[in-house]
């Protein structure tokens, strides 16, 4: 069994809490990928993804 890190904190196993996939304007709700949290006042943004986990 592969072991992850959590997303949230470097040193912590991943024990599939669920709380990196909570919404952070809303930590009641479940993510849904809205976009409303990203500011965007550019005609583009970045988004930089540092690891893919499979």
């Amino acid at each position: 069994m592969d072991r992850y890190f959590c997303i949230l904190e470097d040193d912590k196993i991943c024990d599939r809490c669920g709380e990196c996939e909570m919404c952070d304007l809303n930590p009641d709700k479940v993510c849904d990928n809205c976009g409303k949290c990203i500011e965007i006042d550019k005609e583009f943004e970045i988004i930089e993804i540092d690891e893919v986990i499979e």
